[in-house]
């Protein structure tokens, strides 16, 4: 009780507690939120290597980039970077916000200086740049609402995402990260050093934000690091798939599993062919997993849009993917259970005929549980795939097989279901069965009506049998009466 009653009052750290240059990464304010530089009085940045010292006083306008001459531009950037390197609270919006409204028009600046190519950058005030950058964005999350309240399950619905208070700010630098690398003056050679592996853990550490628009902005900017840091792609890549392994056997809590999904989907469609057992192996170990946590609603989409490129890249993973489907299915979930059935048909709208035979026996014995199912819609998702023209085929082809696994489900579901809807979609798929070998059809309804009067045979003696029980007592009683003979 008493961890959870100091945890409620901390933030939560990043998986990594230096920047990417190996130094302290400062976190929080600076001396409450006031920032100055060391010769604040009369208005003057410092000149040198390092970031200010945080003292109290207040930060002073600089000057703007067209109003200095261009031999002086590249000293001004390095004391814009300066400033931008204090942090405010802006938890007090009536707090120092003169000095706020500095720092985010110097940052407008960097912004507008990056991205309209006014002059390469020296490679010093690159360093400074990311090394500011890297102050500002790297930092503490607040805790999920899972770890202020102890629940167990996220209710997406009902919680309302958290906002970061100093977005005016982060937006800024995210901006001027993004410009900074897809700018065509940005030399890789250089840029690689400070845009190095540590700086990309780190950044994979912010998708865990519970604000929409930062995780959006994170998205942009790893997948240009992406496309054009080439030497970064494997490691890029691994990292993700042990984000992922964290997520499905530790965890079950990151908020960024969407979006890195998202530039997953894109990094698979640019797989080349034939593909790598390490594309395999990672479809096998970290995609399909992720169908098994509780709170896949939140990224199914994506991770849908994955499972589907892999196969389009390579349609005999079809049924390596059909089974793992069936290994995760959700028994007890009924909302889930309808976007697995979703995605199954996409996965079978892919499949090509070999690789549905090697699956087809588990898949219709799942497919007909799911037509008994007592929740309409799981039955009614069932039922929706012979909606489907090429899995319609896939079944023709397979009639023999197919149809004797799921006829009892669907003579079951015309006896028994409740729901209106259900029952006349089962009339519909039934129809549709028989016209494809009536006389295959007509075979199975006398198995299944033989079959029936099988069960009804059983009932009916095992009925006789508890019938039997009170007779068989009774002697039992006369014979050898209670107290002995």
């Amino acid at each position: 009780m008493l961890n959870k009653i100091m945890k409620r009052g901390q933030r939560k750290p990043s998986k990594t507690d230096t920047d990417a240059y190996g130094q302290s990464t400062p976190m929080g304010n600076h001396n409450s939120g006031s920032a100055s530089t060391s010769n604040a009085a009369n208005g003057q940045i410092p000149d040198g290597d390092t970031p200010p010292p945080a003292t109290s006083g207040t930060i002073e306008p600089l000057p703007l980039f067209r109003d200095v001459p261009v031999s002086e531009r590249q000293k001004l950037f390095l004391k814009k970077c300066h400033v931008c390197c204090f942090h405010f609270d802006f938890s007090d919006t009536s707090n120092m916000t003169r000095e706020k409204e500095i720092k985010r028009l110097n940052l407008v600046e960097l912004v507008d200086y990056v991205q309209s190519d006014s002059g390469k950058i020296t490679e010093g005030n690159q360093q400074e740049m990311i090394k500011m950058i890297s102050i500002n964005i790297f930092r503490c999350l607040p805790p999920g609402p899972h770890e202020i309240t102890g629940s167990v399950t996220i209710d997406t619905d009902e919680d309302e995402p958290y906002l970061e208070p100093s977005w005016p700010h982060l937006q800024l630098v995210y901006e001027l990260l993004l410009r900074y690398i897809v700018s065509s003056d940005t030399d890789i050679k250089v840029a690689k050093r400070y845009i190095n592996h540590t700086f990309v853990i780190k950044l994979l550490d912010m998708f865990d934000t519970e604000d929409p628009r930062e995780r959006e902005y994170l998205k942009t900017i790893l997948h240009r690091i992406y496309g054009k840091f080439m030497v970064h792609r494997p490691f890029i890549r691994k990292a993700i798939n042990n984000i992922f392994y964290q997520f499905i056997y530790e965890t079950e809590r990151n908020s960024g599993i969407a979006e890195l999904l998202e530039i997953l989907g894109s990094i698979i469609n640019g797989f080349a062919l034939p593909m790598k057992e390490e594309h395999k192996l990672f479809l096998i170990r970290a995609l399909i997993p992720l169908h098994k946590p509780k709170p896949i609603a939140m990224y199914h989409q994506q991770l849908s849009y994955c499972i589907i490129q892999f196969i389009e890249k390579d349609n005999k993973l079809s049924d390596t993917v059909i089974m793992g489907l069936l290994k995760f299915w959700p028994v007890t979930n009924c909302q889930k259970e309808v976007l697995f059935l979703g995605e199954l048909e996409e996965v079978l709208d892919a499949t090509q005929g070999q690789e549905f035979q090697r699956c087809m026996v588990p898949l219709f014995k799942r497919i007909a549980k799911c037509l008994k199912s007592p929740h309409f819609q799981v039955a009614e998702r069932a039922l929706f795939m012979w909606n489907n023209e090429h899995i319609v085929g896939l079944i023709a082809e397979n009639k023999t097989v197919v149809l004797p696994i799921i006829f009892e489900a669907l003579n079951t579901d015309i006896r028994a279901h409740w729901n209106p809807t259900v029952h006349g979609l089962v009339v519909n798929v039934r129809k549709m069965m028989m016209e494809m070998d009536v006389g295959f059809f007509g075979k199975c309804q006398k198995e299944y009506i033989e079959k029936q009067a099988q069960v009804k045979v059983a009932e009916s003696q095992r009925e006789q049998k508890w019938e039997r029980l009170p007779s068989a007592e009774a002697y039992d009683e006369c014979a050898w009466p209670r107290g002995g003979p």
